[in-house]
């Protein structure tokens, strides 16, 4: 399936571009088919679904014909079209929702994780902590059950037979001082483990705390890089900020970021060795909780 959120923003830049070569603005545009300013703004900046309806009248309206409209129709019903996730509304968390998007139609996923273990790889025990840390942040914006539900969606397109190669680095700052039960961390540890030896589309990487990163600056933040299958949907970086997510498509930004995945990746444990330090973390867990009772 074709990420309906990365059509969207094709689609925004191609009717934004459409427009501006007619010398038209969003509000002459808007009079022209009976519409706010408001929704054609949204429309261009990928805020919305859009109306395939809608998207024929503008067109219609910018007097646009040919193999350009044929395009940008077949764009707009891409960008339509609804995903499983959508059935689950905002009960799954909005953020939750855009992954699931990208993840849909991503032929490969390169993830830097400093806040957490990859999500689509958490067990229900694992994501229950998550949750309850979460609770401490404020009011959650998703119900943990549906949003457990759906993580579980996630994890299954990511193994199916045609799911998406993956590769995480793992900052092992993030492992250590995550305060989660050290039951409930070993158990995940172990589910890497076991996930990670099966499918070879998956790959863990450790960046241990103690290397030295050169080349640049530091990473202020986890991040997404998600490559799809077209040449025409351009490969896309998502940072996960404290309170939303940052979504680039912009050559010059992904670039950075692929650069700086790039320099994490080589100083970064192999998958072998990581394997091993995993698995030596779970043992250390258990062991000091069995000590304790």
């Amino acid at each position: 399936m074709t990420s309906p959120y990365i059509r969207r923003r094709r689609l925004a830049a191609e009717l934004r571009k459409l427009r501006e070569a007619c010398g038209l603005t969003t509000d002459e545009l808007a009079r022209l088919v009976y519409q706010s300013r408001t929704k054609i703004s949204k429309l261009e900046n990928a805020q919305i679904r859009p109306d395939v309806g809608e998207i024929m009248t503008i067109l219609e309206a910018l007097e646009i014909t040919g193999k350009q409209y044929d395009r940008t129709l077949r764009l707009a019903r891409d960008a339509s079209a609804k995903g499983w996730w959508d059935r689950y509304g905002n009960a799954m968390g909005p953020r939750q929702r855009l992954y699931a998007d990208l993840e849909s139609g991503a032929e490969s996923i390169r993830s830097y994780n400093q806040t957490a273990f990859p999500a689509v790889l958490q067990i229900p025990e694992f994501i229950d902590a998550m949750v309850e840390l979460d609770e401490h942040q404020g009011s959650l914006d998703y119900s943990p059950t549906r949003m457990i539900e759906a993580r579980t969606r996630r994890q299954q397109h990511l193994l199916s037979p045609d799911g998406p190669t993956y590769e995480a680095v793992l900052d092992e700052t993030m492992i250590r001082r995550l305060a989660i039960p050290a039951t409930v961390k070993a158990a995940q540890l172990r589910h890497l483990i076991k996930v990670v030896s099966a499918e070879p589309r998956i790959v863990m990487r450790v960046l241990p705390s103690d290397v030295l990163i050169t080349g640049g600056f530091l990473p202020k933040a986890s991040f997404f890089l998600y490559g799809f299958p077209g040449s025409a949907d351009p490969t896309t970086a998502v940072v996960d900020t404290v309170t939303t997510d940052l979504v680039l498509t912009q050559r010059r930004e992904v670039a950075r970021y692929t650069e700086m995945y790039d320099r994490l990746r080589k100083v970064a444990l192999c998958p072998a060795e990581t394997l091993a330090f995993l698995g030596g973390v779970a043992n250390r867990l258990t062991n000091e909780t069995e000590s304790d009772t």
